[in-house]
């Protein structure tokens, strides 16, 4: 976990953080004194709901103030309940002629000043009242004892739901029911691979590198218990689900699924997980909860939504609709109606669950163009494949395969290090390729249009070059084999290999001397173009590859590395030296 910010110390942030949010939503209004932003748009005949609570959980919870969310806001401190003062003033910022709904998460400065305001306001003649949202299934009834349950994410469904009623006119009785039906059909469980930061603060605390913890919170508190040695994620999202699910879990089985009960899954990211990992994470539980549980969520909600500053970690809440749709004496569509309405809330995921209308004629389009693909190689004919390719082929797929860490270590010094990994994945796929092949060969042309798949699935400029290098290469041999029946020979070949290397040149500027793969491919192809002596080539391709030490970077992120780091670039261009790898593996292996 990072201990550095932009900020050294939290004076400021949070009025900063606020201005800016409101400047970006016309809809909204900043009480800058009491840090409440309000809803502009709010109509006074309908039921106010007001949220907050410590900030540092942002967007949570002024990034949910609008038509059909929250009609205010109040932020207090990092980690720090707002003062009643600041309550007081989100009533006053979100009047209603019906009512105000102060919904709050279970923490105790949260119930003692939201509780107080509430007080406050009737004495002076407010319609208020407070739903307490505490649906955290972490740490079970036992342990949990008089305090209750934590609040965490899922209370962001509660506020979806009491918003969107309210939008719709409903009662302040029926609003406030929906709200406190949070507890007993919610149920939420986190998981940290670490504490988060606050700015200026001492680390308390460390999670080990090789361990994560289970039940974490939103505030830095200690979760349930730390797991190490760090299982996969399958085997996390396991245990997640089966604390939220598990009947014969009687301290912690707080709501009943049932198989036809309609399901909502709700998958916070803490603050600190990358998007990429976060959606990985959502995909295993939504295959878990098929396989092991029979419950497919009606809906997803998933991303950054109640965070716990940088945290690195997320949470899972599980919903039943059915159950609420029961305890309201409403239909399960009713209440995915509220789910589903739309808001003004800047931070509500928009996620696009209105009717669709499937084009019936791009979808006969696309049928057929992936049905000619899926033909296009089998059609094709041409010379037989010799059966030295092969052989040559896994060779210098082995030899690129086992260059990887030095490749990764060229370009870590270099770049994002993303190198090794790409010219690893090429040489897997195609040995891969290789191992399925049928013990008749299939023809020449068809193998290497799938051999350009195999270098096509990986991403990167480098993938790219040789993508075209070896699909141009392909529609060259075909056009001198096939068309001009030219005889599959070193000189057909060739020429087929200087016609790519033409092609490719439409596609990079890059050429020799830049530092780059194409400082190998240039003269290597022209060498062999030349002489017709693959040998030769594969000695200038390498001699070439180790020039580029001395080569200043003029395309790629390399060309960002500033002049105080000018030692680091005395090592080979890790594209080329990947290059003169394979190359020299493709020899060795014909000649074997």
């Amino acid at each position: 976990m990072s201990r550095k910010h932009f900020f050294n110390n939290t004076e400021g942030v949070v009025v900063n953080m606020l201005q800016s949010l409101v400047s970006r939503n016309a809809h909204m209004g900043l009480d800058e004194a009491n840090r409440v932003v309000y809803s502009k748009t709010h109509k006074a005949n309908q039921v106010s709901i007001v949220s907050g609570g410590g900030s540092g959980h942002e967007p949570a919870w002024s990034g949910f103030v609008g038509e059909g969310m929250l009609s205010a806001a109040v932020c207090g401190d990092i980690f720090a309940s707002p003062s009643t003062k600041q309550v007081m003033a989100g009533i006053r910022n979100a009047p209603s002629t019906e009512g105000v709904i102060l919904c709050i998460t279970n923490y105790t400065g949260d119930m003692l000043h939201f509780g107080l305001a509430r007080e406050k306001g009737q004495a002076l003649g407010y319609k208020v009242d407070v739903v307490c949202m505490a649906e955290d299934a972490a740490l079970g009834r036992e342990k949990s004892g008089k305090v209750g349950r934590r609040g965490l994410a899922g209370n962001l469904l509660v506020i979806k739901l009491t918003g969107a009623a309210s939008q719709k006119g409903w009662s302040f009785e029926r609003c406030r029911q929906i709200g406190e039906l949070g507890n007993s059909q919610l149920v939420t469980i986190g998981s940290s691979l670490d504490h988060c930061h606050v700015p200026g603060r001492e680390a308390f605390e460390h999670v080990p590198d090789n361990s994560y913890v289970l039940g974490m919170g939103i505030h830095n508190e200690p979760g349930l218990k730390t797991i190490t040695p760090m299982p996969p994620p399958e085997t996390i999202i396991s245990e997640m689900l089966r604390f939220l699910l598990d009947p014969k879990d009687t301290d912690r089985a707080f709501v009943e699924f049932k198989p036809e009960d309609n399901v909502v899954m709700l998958v916070n990211n803490f603050g600190g997980l990358s998007g990429l990992e976060l959606e990985a994470l959502v995909n295993i539980a939504l295959k878990q909860l098929e396989k092991d549980w029979k419950i497919k969520p009606a809906r997803i909600y998933a991303g950054i939504l109640e965070t716990s500053l940088n945290g690195q970690g997320f949470s899972i809440t599980l919903g039943n609709m059915s159950g609420m749709a029961k305890a309201m004496k409403v239909t399960d569509a009713e209440v995915f109606e509220l789910l589903d309405a739309p808001t003004t809330a800047p931070a509500w995921p928009k996620n696009g669950y209105a009717p669709v209308e499937i084009s019936k004629e791009t979808e006969e389009l696309r049928q057929k163009a992936n049905a000619a693909a899926a033909s296009h190689a089998d059609a094709s004919k041409g010379p037989a494949t010799p059966s030295s390719l092969i052989p040559a082929l896994r060779k210098a797929c082995n030899d690129g395969f086992a260059a990887e860490p030095t490749i990764t270590q060229y370009d870590l010094q270099m770049g994002d290090g993303d190198c090794g990994e790409a010219v690893a994945g090429v040489c897997k796929s195609i040995l891969n390729n290789l191992d399925s092949l049928p013990s008749t060969l299939p023809p020449l042309i068809p193998f290497l249009e799938s051999v350009g798949e195999n270098v096509e699935d990986v991403g990167g400029s480098l993938g790219a070059i040789l993508s075209i290098l070896v699909t141009a290469f392909t529609n060259a041999l075909t056009e001198n084999t096939v068309k001009s029946s030219k005889p599959l020979d070193v000189s057909t070949v060739a020429d087929s290999a200087a016609k790519a290397l033409d092609n490719l040149k439409n596609y990079t500027s890059a050429r020799e001397g830049d530092r780059t793969v194409m400082d190998v491919l240039i003269p290597f192809i022209d060498t062999f173009a030349q002489t017709k002596d693959l040998a030769k080539a594969v000695d200038v391709a390498e001699k070439k590859a180790d020039d580029t030490k001395n080569m200043k970077a003029k395309f790629g992120r390399a060309t960002y590395v500033g002049d105080e780091n000018a030692e680091r670039s005395q090592i080979p261009d890790p594209g080329a030296y990947a290059a003169g790898v394979w190359l020299r593996g493709l020899l060795e292996g014909y000649k074997a």
